[in-house]
């Protein structure tokens, strides 16, 4: 093993253990409201909205999501996988089940997250987080059923938890038969993502 192949292997553990880190301090961050440390994870040009670019604009709307939803929130952060496009870029998919006391009610929610991440003078940030839901709902509440995503004060709605991964239509479009299934090669280690997603595009989620 030459030289270069050890240090490229080396950044590349590194550069792992940085992005491991982003989604706990995430966590961390907005469950104790230091919104400075928060929009830090965040490069200092991310786009907020069509027409609102930055950290300022970033922190001003987080402010006011916490201020006027949650009273406490608390974030449990699941599996997480990461595949990366270059040195410098990556992807990945990190699980998270939340805990929000809202006005009377402790609603809890399952959801994923599909992230891009970029190095910036040497520093990991998210490019970008995709929520993507399947419930949220009282403790009391379990929500069987359609419309998984139970806001108090809100209609009912369908989150988009399966929308990155056109294996859940093709499992429940299937009729099982007695024949043998096909089995595909497996995914290869760093495509394991790719492979599953099989070139869907990544869905639009409405903020509600």
């Amino acid at each position: 093993m030459n030289e270069q192949t050890v240090l490229e292997r080396l950044d590349r553990l590194e550069s792992l253990e940085q992005i491991r880190m982003l989604p706990a301090k995430y966590a961390l961050a907005l469950d104790m409201r230091d919104l400075d440390a928060w929009v830090g994870l965040f490069p200092e040009d991310i786009k907020v909205s069509q027409d609102k670019v930055g950290r300022a604009d970033l922190k001003a709307w987080i402010d006011d999501t916490l201020r006027l939803q949650f009273s406490t929130t608390s974030h449990h952060i699941g599996g997480h996988i990461i595949e990366f496009k270059d040195r410098d870029n990556a992807s990945g998919v990190v699980y998270s089940k939340n805990e929000h006391e809202a006005g009377p009610e402790w609603v809890i929610m399952q959801m994923l997250y599909w992230d891009d991440y970029q190095r910036i003078d040497g520093q990991w940030y998210f490019r970008r987080r995709l929520p993507c839901y399947l419930y949220a709902s009282d403790l009391n509440k379990p929500p069987i059923g359609e419309k998984k995503m139970r806001w108090p004060g809100r209609e009912p709605y369908d989150g988009s938890w399966h929308e990155l991964w056109p294996s859940w239509k093709t499992f429940w479009q299937a009729k099982p038969d007695d024949s043998l299934p096909q089995i595909a090669e497996p995914a290869p280690l760093d495509r394991f993502l790719e492979t599953m997603r099989r070139g869907s595009a990544v869905p639009r989620v409405r903020v509600r």
